[in-house]
């Protein structure tokens, strides 16, 4: 037998202690458990993903449409930079 030790947040570890102990198993248990399933089926037992790059997220693309929307529109006010800078001293 091998000892494998692991570092948790304290919480984190509390939450875990107490999900596992409703189970009616432990950490160890609970860790075995996961070890199998990856084993038996060569592969982590759920999804892993990478977020995707915050642009391309469904609620930028959306506003992104909604600006374009608005500019076809003519609800968009156009300043040059000079009358901003104008607007600022007011």
């Amino acid at each position: 037998m091998t000892t494998v030790s692991l570092r948790f947040d304290d919480e984190m570890k509390k939450q875990l202690d107490e999900m596992c102990n409703e189970m009616g198993m432990n950490l160890t248990t609970f860790f075995m458990i996961y070890a199998k399933k990856a084993l038996r089926d060569r592969r982590i037992p759920f999804e892993v993903t990478a977020p995707l790059e915050p642009f391309y997220s469904d609620s930028n693309i959306e506003q992104l449409q909604k600006a374009n929307k608005q500019v076809k529109n003519g609800q968009v006010v156009i300043k040059t930079m000079e009358e901003l800078e104008a607007m600022e001293c007011e």
